[in-house]
C-alpha cells in the first residue's frame, strides 16, 4: 500500500514538473553540444514592411512609427498600420508617416494582421505591437535569419519593462534559445516577429492567438522558426494582477483552442515540433496544473506526518502571501505610475539604479532581504502561473476565447 502511494506521488510530481523541470532538463541535454546557426548580413537587404495592428492606440502610435523608422534598418522600410474602426489612431499614424489601412468594423488583432498581409508587397513582414519600443537594430537582426530559405519566421525577444514576471520571461527565453539550437522553436511572439511573406497563410477567424497559430502552421509545412535574442521589444508593464490575469487566462484558453484545431501535430508524427508543443506549452497548460492541484490535496492530507508536505504547503502559503502584497502595492503604485517615467530600455524607474531596493526587511541584512524577496517572488510567480493555467482551462471549457477584447486606450 505504501509503495503504491509513493508511486502515485511520484507520478504526480513528474506530471506537475513536466513543463517546468523535465522538459527543460531534456532540452538542456539534447542541445548541450549544439550551437545556434551563425547568420550574417545579406548581400542585398530585402524590403520590409513593419505591420502594426492598432486599436485604441492614438496616443502611442505616432511615437511607435517614429521608433520603427529610426531603428536603423539598412534596406527599404515601410510602416503599415491597420487601424480597424479607429479613426483617431489612423489619422495620427498617417501624420507620423505610416501607410494606413482601415476597416469599418473592429476586426481583432489576428484578422487585422490578415488584412495587413493582404496589402503587403514586400518579401518580409515584421509584426510588432503599437505600445512597445524596439531595441536599435532589431529589425535587421530578425531579417538576417531569412537568408536561409528554410526559415519561415523569426521570433524576437519580448521584455516587459519593470514587470513582475521577469523569471517567467527569462525562462521562456532560455527555452527558445535551446529549441532553436535543435533546429526550430514554437516560441513566436506577436510583440516582435519577422515572417516571410510568401510563406504566410491567413489566420482562421476563430483564432485569437495569432503568433502560436502562425508558428504551428509554418512548422507543419516544413519551415523552421528561428530565434533572435538580439531583437528585443520592450513592453510597458501591466500594473495590476487583474490585468495580468485577464490577459494570461485569455491566452491559455486561446492556445488550447489552437492545439485542438491543430491536434494532428501533437502526436509522434509531429517529431521535434510535437515535443516542443507538449514541453513548452501544452503540458504547462493542462497536465502540470491539474497534477499540482492533486499534489496539494495529498500534501494537505499528510501535513501532520510529513515534513515535506508541510514544506510544500508552506511554499504555497508564502507565494499567496507575496501575491497579496504585490496586489496591494500594485494598486498603490498604479496612481504613481502616471507621473513616474519608466526607462523603456532597462525597465527601471527614472532616478533609480537597476536592481536597487528601497529598504531592508525586518532586521535582515541587505543581502538577506534581497534573497528573501527573490524566493518570495519566485514562489509568487509559480503559484500565479499555475492558477492562470487553471483559469485558462475553465475559460476554454466555457468557450470563452474571444478574438476581440476590451483594451486600455493608450
Amino acid at each position: 500500500m505504501a509503495r503504491r502511494s509513493r508511486l502515485t506521488v511520484g507520478a504526480l510530481v513528474a506530471a506537475a514538473s513536466t513543463g517546468h523541470v523535465l522538459y527543460p532538463a531534456w532540452l538542456a541535454l539534447a542541445s548541450r553540444r549544439r550551437q545556434p546557426t551563425a547568420v550574417s548580413d545579406p548581400e542585398h537587404w530585402p524590403a520590409v514592411t513593419v505591420l502594426v495592428a492598432a486599436y485604441g492606440e492614438a496616443e502611442c502610435i505616432g511615437p511607435k512609427v517614429h521608433d520603427v523608422l529610426a531603428n536603423g534598418y539598412p534596406g527599404q522600410l515601410d510602416v503599415m498600420v491597420v487601424a480597424d474602426a479607429d479613426i483617431e489612431t489612423a489619422v495620427r499614424a498617417e501624420q507620423a508617416g505610416a501607410t494606413v489601412i482601415t476597416a469599418d468594423d473592429r476586426l481583432g488583432k489576428a484578422q487585422a494582421i490578415n488584412l495587413g498581409f493582404s496589402k503587403v508587397t514586400t518579401p518580409v513582414v515584421v509584426v510588432t505591437d503599437a505600445n512597445n519600443v524596439l531595441f536599435p537594430g532589431a529589425i535587421a537582426a530578425l531579417v538576417r535569419h531569412l537568408e536561409d530559405p528554410h526559415v519561415g519566421a523569426v521570433a524576437g525577444e519580448k521584455i516587459e519593462a519593470g514587470a513582475g514576471e521577469d523569471l517567467y520571461w527569462r525562462f521562456e527565453s532560455w527555452l527558445k534559445q535551446r529549441e532553436w539550437r535543435l533546429g526550430t522553436t514554437i516560441g513566436l511572439v506577436g510583440e516582435l516577429a519577422a515572417i516571410r511573406t510568401d510563406a504566410w497563410r491567413p489566420i482562421p477567424t476563430d483564432i485569437a492567438i495569432d503568433d502560436l497559430w502562425t508558428a504551428l502552421d509554418l512548422s507543419e509545412r516544413g519551415y523552421a522558426i528561428a530565434y533572435e535574442p538580439g531583437a528585443k521589444a520592450f513592453e510597458p508593464p501591466e500594473h495590476t494582477m487583474r490585468q495580468q490575469w485577464e490577459r494570461r487566462t485569455r491566452n491559455v484558453a486561446g492556445a488550447l483552442h489552437v492545439f485542438h484545431r491543430r491536434r494532428a501535430q501533437l502526436g509522434p508524427a509531429g517529431g521535434l515540433v510535437a515535443a516542443e508543443i507538449w514541453g513548452h506549452r501544452l503540458a504547462r497548460y493542462t497536465v502540470s496544473p491539474l497534477a499540482h492541484v492533486a499534489l496539494l490535496w495529498v500534501a494537505a492530507r499528510r501535513a501532520r506526518s510529513s515534513r515535506l508536505a508541510k514544506l510544500f504547503l508552506l511554499g504555497h502559503g508564502i507565494g499567496l502571501w507575496s501575491m497579496a502584497n504585490r496586489a496591494a502595492s500594485e494598486t498603490a503604485s498604479e496612481r504613481a505610475s502616471s507621473t513616474t517615467p519608466v526607462n523603456a530600455l532597462d525597465g527601471t524607474v527614472s532616478g533609480s539604479a537597476p536592481g536597487a531596493t528601497t529598504s531592508t526587511d525586518g532586521g535582515l541584512s541587505a543581502s538577506g532581504a534581497v534573497l528573501a524577496r527573490r524566493i518570495a517572488n519566485a514562489l509568487d510567480q509559480g503559484v500565479f502561473l499555475q492558477a492562470v493555467a487553471l483559469g485558462g482551462i475553465v475559460r476554454y471549457l466555457r468557450g470563452d476565447r474571444p478574438t476581440r477584447w476590451t483594451t486600455v486606450r493608450r
